[in-house]
């Protein structure tokens, strides 16, 4: 489904980020549905427009957490998602990120650009001081994209989060506003 360019928070060469509305659910969960495989164990997100249309609302309706939908310029056809979860404002300002690419997208740099845009939107308009990524050591992609976007690691979780049924170690990864050059808050 095309989108207009003007709805974007934020635009690279290649893809825009914007938020998450209602209406994304058909291509939401289609894109879901392709791309199981590459997700799985990693990742479980909603493949029904119902189960989407909860996920949504989630994101669109409390204020700890932003959900952005990151969409390749051009058609607008969605690449992946961007979530910062447990927003903290006062003295912590921080965040923690979620992600997925979708199968068409994989491996073509989309959502390394994509996160790189929602970095510097939380650190600009969101006014967050870090951002933290949680990823389970076997998840080579995501760590991967993390080291990319200038994440370091910083500790080992074991058992931190409920993921396919059991609590799984995480590696504990993060950003904040000082460690990004000037150049790329922009």
């Amino acid at each position: 489904m095309p989108h207009n360019a003007s709805r974007y928070l934020a635009e690279g060469p290649r893809v825009g980020i914007r938020h998450f509305t209602y209406e994304d659910g058909a291509e939401f969960t289609a894109r879901t549905r392709e791309s199981r495989d590459l997700h799985r164990p990693w990742l479980f997100p909603p493949d029904t427009v119902q189960a989407y249309t909860a996920y949504a609302g989630r994101l669109i309706e409390d204020p700890s957490k932003a959900g952005f939908l990151v969409c390749e310029k051009g058609d607008g056809a969605i690449a992946g998602f961007i979530n910062i979860n447990n927003i903290v404002q006062g003295g912590f300002q921080s965040g923690t990120l979620g992600y997925g690419a979708f199968a068409h997208a994989a491996g073509r740099g989309l959502m390394r650009e994509g996160l790189d845009l929602v970095v510097r939107y939380a650190f600009g308009p969101m006014r967050l001081h870090r951002l933290e990524i949680n990823v389970q050591p076997r998840n080579a992609a995501s760590i991967a994209l993390a080291r990319g976007c200038g994440f370091r690691l910083e500790g080992f979780s074991p058992k931190m989060l409920f993921v396919d049924g059991a609590w799984r170690d995480h590696e504990r990864w993060a950003l904040t506003v000082e460690m990004i050059t000037p150049a790329r808050r922009h």
